[in-house]
């Protein structure tokens, strides 16, 4: 099969093509395509010339929106494009939650980010649960801060649990606080950005941002308060229930975390997997899932979660054969 798509006068061939041609190389060797431009005509053949010209418009468009095409940003336009996803990329970017301390703006990438914004926005509770590397925790962190700038909250209190201390925090230097700190550096590094690290240590003086462990929640009633409860996923139920009912009047909660990736003890019940079937119906909370579509870090990263599912995959249909096998021939032996 044979198509053309005309490139339109005011898109830049080079922004397109890439540098040596390496974003229309991708697309050839993802939709088993061939291309040749002739004068402003892209021709496209092969086995899906019609994907790929969806491609090629949906690069036409972003470059549009902004020039600069990125690795990251081409792997998704053409991930959601081969999985039948509709994104709006015009919506996201215009769609500024902050601006760091150097101007830069904070905009959802990915309809999975996009459709989490939305949801913290228009609920006092949501749960974003996906793998590492999608944006989550500084997501929520960004529209924290947004949120304190606008006088919507009062405080910003960010927690995770610290299960890999456990009682073995004695042996470390220095106070409790300083004890936990390691463990709560993934949170600091998401304001340390967003703030700047001179502006995020004087609210935190000040009393305005608290980072701490889960276990210093216990007894407390949280009013005109931004909370958010990172690496959710090692809470025990019992841990989980605490937290979510130190909501206090006008507060808002966000919680995250990677259910592949529990730490606690063996026998151990996750309270972020249990919560999911027991908040599901209840109005005013939300849940936001995300998925390999949406990790925003390096192109390895996200390669790496899809081997780790396709082996988890594997792994649970091998058991399931040999469980079966077991059972035929349990059941051999009974009927003899």
């Amino acid at each position: 099969m044979e198509l053309t798509i005309k490139i339109p006068e005011d898109i830049n061939i080079q922004a397109l093509f890439g540098n040596y041609d390496s974003n229309i190389k991708e697309i050839e060797e993802r939709t088993e395509t061939g291309m040749v431009l002739r004068d402003d005509s892209l021709i496209i053949k092969g086995k899906y010339p019609d994907i790929a010209v969806k491609i090629v418009e949906s690069l036409i468009d972003a470059i549009r929106i902004d020039s600069k095409l990125d690795k990251q940003r081409l792997n998704y336009i053409i991930d959601t494009t081969l999985s039948g996803i509709v994104y709006d990329e015009k919506s996201s970017r215009d769609d500024i939650i902050c601006f760091t301390h150097r101007g830069k703006p904070i905009k959802p990438k990915t309809k999975g980010q996009k459709d989490y914004v939305n949801k913290i926005r228009s609920s006092d509770m949501v749960f974003g649960i996906g793998p590492a590397g999608t944006g989550k925790t500084y997501i929520a962190c960004a529209m924290a801060i947004n949120a304190y700038k606008n006088k919507e909250i009062e405080k910003i209190i960010l927690t995770r649990p610290a299960i890999e201390a456990g009682e073995r925090l004695g042996f470390l230097p220095g106070d409790m606080q300083e004890k936990v700190d390691p463990y709560l550096r993934p949170l600091y590094d998401a304001l340390f950005d967003v703030l700047g690290s001179e502006a995020s240590m004087k609210l935190k003086e000040k009393g305005l941002i608290e980072v701490v462990p889960l276990a210093y929640m216990r007894g407390r009633t949280l009013d005109n308060a931004f909370i958010i409860l990172d690496e959710a996923q090692n809470t025990t139920r019992e841990q989980m229930k605490m937290f979510l009912t130190r909501m206090g009047f006008s507060s808002k909660i966000v919680v995250t975390g990677d259910i592949t990736q529990i730490d606690l003890p063996a026998g151990s019940v996750s309270g972020l997997k249990e919560v999911e079937k027991i908040l599901k119906e209840v109005e005013g909370v939300e849940f936001s899932y995300f998925t390999e579509l949406d990790v925003v870090r390096n192109e390895l990263v996200r390669r790496i979660i899809k081997a780790y599912e396709a082996f988890d995959k594997n792994r649970d249909k091998s058991f399931r054969n040999k469980s079966n096998n077991e059972n035929d021939k349990t059941n051999k032996v009974s009927s003899r």
